[in-house]
């Protein structure tokens, strides 16, 4: 009984020790906020390559303002709530995927919600979720428009990450929007500024259970979207 019980704890051990470190590239340790590297990691160095406009002009280059305005959903871990709001915008305590997005073009003086909602009422049968009937409460926050609108308007990009390839890893920048379709759920997010040693970018997104940085590698959903704004 003693030997069984023994070999339950490890059992138990390795999983959990699994589960925290290896399952899908430490993804429990991103959601906690813990940052760790694992051992013997080769660290490649990938350029910061990004524009100097800076529209709001308060010495913050526009990509790295949506990234760090992004950001402020993961330190104070907006919980994810799915809500329609009327007037389209939730409370500043909550939100989705898609308002990591808005909120974070907003940093750089870019109103995404007023964009979407001339482009849609303009061209409302290229937007599959407003299924021809227009509404501005809703329709900036849903996946599948903003990738419509993001495909219309803003450069496209490699949808392909390979690791250890420094030209590629170095094609994902700050402040890029990413769209994930089709796979186990519609979601986006705002490539970080951050990045593991060996090269690989973090994804500022929000979903259950709150707002995160999360590595890119971690995702199981195929990238679907790739963008960069066009400043």
């Amino acid at each position: 009984m003693k030997k069984k019980r023994i070999v339950l704890v490890g059992f138990l051990s390795a999983f959990i020790l699994y589960f925290v470190f290896i399952f899908r590239d430490g993804i429990v340790l991103d959601f906690l906020g813990v940052e760790m590297t694992m051992p013997f990691t080769k660290e490649i160095e990938i350029p910061l390559n990004i524009t100097k406009m800076d529209n709001n002009d308060n010495g913050v280059p526009d990509a790295l303002d949506i990234v760090f305005t992004s950001r402020k959903e993961v330190e104070q871990r907006t919980p994810y709530k799915s809500v329609y709001y009327d007037g389209g915008y939730p409370p500043n305590t909550e939100g989705v995927c898609t308002d990591v997005v808005w909120r974070g073009l907003l940093g750089a003086g870019i109103n995404l919600k007023d964009l979407m909602d001339a482009d849609i009422a303009e061209n409302t049968k290229l937007y599959p979720r407003v299924g021809g009937n227009p509404d501005p409460n809703i329709d900036f926050r849903r996946v599948p428009n903003q990738a419509v609108f993001f495909e219309r308007y803003s450069t496209s990009l490699t949808t392909e990450l390979i690791e250890g390839d420094i030209e590629n890893l170095k094609d994902w920048q700050p402040g890029d929007i990413v769209v994930f379709l089709g796979g186990e759920f519609d979601h986006v997010g705002i490539i970080s500024d951050k990045r593991t040693k060996d090269g690989i970018p973090y994804l500022i997104h929000n979903t259950h259970p709150y707002a995160s940085e999360i590595k890119l590698t971690s995702f199981r959903s195929p990238i679907t979207g790739h963008y960069r704004w066009n400043f």
